[in-house]
C-alpha cells in the first residue's frame, strides 16, 4: 500500500471514530473512557491540536475541542456531560496521571 492510500485509510478511520463517539454514543462519558481505555475525546482533541501545531498551523485547546466537538465545551457538557461520582473521579485521577502527565 502507498503512503497516500495509507493516509486516506487512516484519515478515514478517525472520521469514523469522531462521529461514533459524536453521534452515536454521545451517552458515553469522556470520564468512563479515559477510564477504561485511557483517553477520551479531549484527549482526541489534543492529538489534532498537537497534529496541526506540530504542522505550523496555531491552534489553542479550545479550537481543537470546537473542531472536534462541532460545538464548544460548554454546549457539550450542558446537553450530554452528567456529574461525575467520587468512585469515578478518583479512577480519573489515576487514569490521568498514567495516561496524560507523562
Amino acid at each position: 500500500m502507498d503512503d497516500q492510500t495509507r493516509i486516506e485509510l487512516e484519515a478515514a478511520a478517525f472520521r469514523t471514530l469522531r462521529a461514533h463517539l459524536m453521534e452515536k454514543r454521545t451517552d458515553v462519558q469522556n470520564i468512563d473512557l479515559m477510564n477504561m481505555a485511557g483517553f477520551c475525546r479531549n484527549c482526541l482533541s489534543r492529538w489534532y491540536q498537537e497534529a496541526a501545531n506540530e504542522k505550523g498551523i496555531e491552534m489553542s485547546k479550545d479550537e481543537a475541542r470546537e473542531i472536534f466537538y462541532g460545538m464548544s465545551m460548554d454546549e457539550w457538557k450542558t446537553h450530554y456531560q452528567t456529574d461525575a461520582n467520587d468512585a469515578q473521579k478518583a479512577d480519573f485521577q489515576k487514569a490521568f496521571d498514567e495516561n496524560v502527565k507523562k
